[in-house]
C-alpha cells in the first residue's frame, strides 16, 4: 500500500548554463525550495537539490510531478543546445532534513575577517574575527552559494572604506548579507524577501544574532517602499535585477553603491551592468568565482 508522503526530493546534474532558468522554474511554479550544490571550494557543480512539500504526496503524484519537470529540463536544454539534465527523485522524511544540515552545514569564513556557523555547533571566534550564527530554516540559504560570499565581499568593501551607515537587503534569504553589513558598520539595514519561509528564518536569525534593533526584516517589494539608501545589495538573478532597475535606482542615494550578483560570469554579468549603466550608474569593479559573478556599481551624483 502506497503510503502518502510530505517532501519530494529531485536531484538535478545539468549544465551550469540552465541553473538559473530551472531555478526560476522551480520556485515559481512548483513554490520548490532549490539548493545549489557546492563542492568543497565552494563552487557550484551544477547540481541542483529541488525540495516540493506537498500533504498527502503519492508515488503516483510524485511521478508526474517528475515527468513535469524532466520535460521542462529537456526543453530547456534543446532551446540552449546542451545536454539534457539528468533527473532523479526520491522520498525526503522531514525529520531527515535537520539531520542533513547538520551532517554538511560546519562553520566556515564566506570573507575574510567572518565566519559562519550554524547555531546546533559551538564555534569559538579567533582574535579579530566576527561570527554570524545561523539557522538556514526551510530558505536554503546557507552562504555556500558563491554569489553570497562575492555579495558580502563587497558589502564588507565598501562598509569598512566609508562613511556608510544604511543599506537595503533586497531578496535577503536567510539574512547573512543584512547581518554581514551591521558587522561591518551598518546602523540601519532592511531586509526584504517575497518567500515565508526566508522572512521566517532571517528574522530568527536576527534575533539569534541580538540585531534586532539595527535590522528590519519585511515580506514586501522593493517597489512598495520609500527613501534612499547608502548601500543597495540584490543578490537574486538577471532577469528580476532587470525588472527591478527603476525601484533600485530609486532607493539608492546618489553617490551611494549598488551591489548586483545572481548573475552568470561575463554575458549576464555584461548584460546587467549595461542596463544600470543607463540608469545613471558606472562600475567600480566586477568579480567572478565560478561560473558566477557580482558587479560593484556607484550611483552617479
Amino acid at each position: 500500500m502506497d503510503t502518502p508522503k510530505t517532501w519530494l526530493k529531485i536531484t538535478i546534474e545539468t549544465s551550469p548554463i540552465l541553473v538559473e532558468t530551472l531555478t526560476d522554474y522551480l520556485v515559481g511554479v512548483h513554490e520548490a525550495g532549490v539548493e545549489l550544490v557546492a563542492n568543497k571550494n565552494e563552487e557550484p557543480t551544477g547540481a541542483l537539490l529541488c525540495y516540493i512539500r506537498q500533504e498527502n504526496l503519492t508515488t503516483e503524484q510524485a511521478e508526474t510531478l517528475f515527468r513535469q519537470i524532466s520535460l521542462f529540463s529537456f526543453e530547456m536544454a534543446t532551446i540552449f543546445n546542451v545536454d539534457v539534465p539528468q533527473l532523479s527523485w526520491e522520498f525526503f522524511e522531514e525529520e531527515d532534513w535537520g539531520k542533513n544540515w547538520k551532517e554538511h552545514f560546519v562553520p566556515f569564513a564566506i570573507v575574510p575577517g567572518l565566519v559562519i556557523a550554524p547555531t546546533w555547533e559551538h564555534y569559538e571566534a579567533k582574535a579579530g574575527e566576527k561570527v554570524i550564527v545561523m539557522d538556514p530554516g526551510m530558505a536554503f540559504g546557507t552562504g555556500h552559494h558563491a554569489t553570497t560570499s562575492l555579495s558580502l565581499g563587497f558589502v564588507q568593501e565598501v562598509m569598512v572604506t566609508g562613511n556608510h551607515k544604511t543599506v537595503l537587503d533586497v531578496g535577503c534569504g536567510t539574512g547573512i548579507l543584512a547581518m554581514g553589513a551591521v558587522l561591518f558598520g551598518a546602523e540601519k539595514v532592511l531586509g526584504l524577501d517575497n518567500d515565508p519561509d526566508a522572512v521566517s528564518a532571517a528574522t530568527a536569525n536576527v534575533l539569534y544574532n541580538k540585531q534586532d534593533a539595527q535590522i528590519d526584516i519585511a515580506i514586501t517589494s522593493v517597489e512598495e517602499i520609500e527613501g534612499e539608501y547608502d548601500v543597495v545589495v540584490a543578490n537574486i538573478i538577471h532577469d528580476v535585477l532587470a525588472a527591478l532597475a527603476d525601484a533600485l535606482t530609486a532607493r539608492t542615494r546618489a553617490g551611494g553603491y549598488l551591489i548586483l550578483s545572481g548573475v552568470l560570469a561575463e554575458d549576464q554579468a555584461d548584460s546587467i551592468t549595461s542596463i544600470f549603466k543607463e540608469h545613471g550608474f558606472s562600475l567600480v569593479r566586477k568579480v567572478e568565482k565560478g561560473e558566477w559573478a557580482a558587479v560593484l556599481l556607484q550611483k552617479m551624483s
